[in-house]
């Protein structure tokens, strides 16, 4: 699988966590935003924006491409 797969396997096992998480506690935009380090979803939105960004800079080099 290459890296961009990966990547974007990560980012759906993110997303999938991140409904379950919703579904079963509800969301506070405090848990979004500015969770608590210990908080289940602390490093989801620097990991997933990360993820996505990298995604897309893959996605770019692929085609040739500039942002």
């Amino acid at each position: 699988m290459s890296d961009k797969q990966e990547m974007i396997k990560r980012m759906l096992e993110l997303q999938k966590m991140f409904i379950e998480y919703e579904h079963t506690h509800g969301l506070d935009p405090e848990d979004y935003f500015a969770p608590k380090p210990d908080h289940p979803l602390a490093n989801y939105r620097a990991e997933y924006a990360e993820l996505a960004t990298k995604v897309v800079d893959a996605a770019h080099e692929q085609v040739g491409s500039h942002r």
